[in-house]
């Protein structure tokens, strides 16, 4: 079997999974209420709904804040931290710090696999042209460290680049071992933080968000430098070369 029947196998059972999930969705009432309170709930930016809608599920909660992830994932831009937070509210940090974790890393595949096999229109179509050209123009200029570096700042989308990166030749164990490196300041933080917060918290939040966002700016800034005097030194050496010329 070539490799170009089994990718065309995958795409056509993996089509076919999305479409039965899909119709699930759209005819049973009760699914798409759920559904439609979820997206409502992650819009308000309040993890204390989230965390009592979580909680009300008894012993199956962890396994529906796992469900939760990866909804979110492919309803990208939802706020994942939520989750974070919620989980770690609800079952301590450290069972938070790993449901979080892990769960964010199986989604974050997902979105990889789902690019992988669908192709660009079909990952525009879930996140937009100008998302994507935006990762990809990121990608273009960070090179092979583009997933690590994105993971480590707050304001690039998690989903768009795990879709995008699934565009690019980068196979998947390196995609991941990237999005668990980056991932992980990120997850230890909301997690201690959600474990102290309480609803009325979200001026804290927000200063945590804030802070996050300086500190990826920091980051960013000093990347840009160091490619910007690369190239300034390469482009003195090439002008030195044609002067000893």
């Amino acid at each position: 079997m070539t490799n170009e029947t089994r990718k065309t196998i995958a795409r056509l059972v993996t089509a076919a999974l999305l479409l039965l999930l899909l119709l699930v969705c759209l005819l049973v009432p009760s699914i798409r209420e759920t559904l439609g309170r979820v997206a409502a709930m992650f819009s308000t930016g309040d993890f204390t709904e989230l965390q009592a809608f979580i909680a009300s599920y008894g012993g199956y909660a962890a396994a529906v804040s796992f469900a939760l992830m990866i909804f979110q994932s492919l309803a990208a831009p939802l706020p994942a931290f939520l989750l974070a937070f919620a989980n770690a509210a609800m079952f301590g940090f450290w069972k938070g710090f790993l449901l979080t974790y892990i769960s964010s890393l199986v989604a974050a595949a997902i979105c990889f696999f789902i690019g992988r096999v669908f192709g660009r229109d079909a990952v525009i179509r879930l996140v937009s042209k100008t998302g994507l050209t935006g990762v990809e123009e990121f990608f273009d200029r960070h090179g092979r460290l583009s997933v690590l570096i994105a993971r480590l700042l707050p304001f690039i989308s998690f989903d768009i680049v795990s879709y995008a990166a699934g565009l690019t030749s980068m196979s998947l164990w390196p995609f991941l071992l990237a999005t668990a490196i980056g991932e992980l300041p990120a997850t230890v933080v909301y997690c201690y933080v959600g474990g102290m917060l309480t609803g009325g918290a979200k001026l804290l939040i927000n200063a945590l968000l804030i802070m996050f966002a300086l500190a990826g700016l920091v980051f960013l800034g000093r990347q840009l430098y160091k490619e910007h005097e690369m190239k300034h030194n390469t482009a003195e050496g090439v002008t030195e070369h044609e002067n000893l010329e």
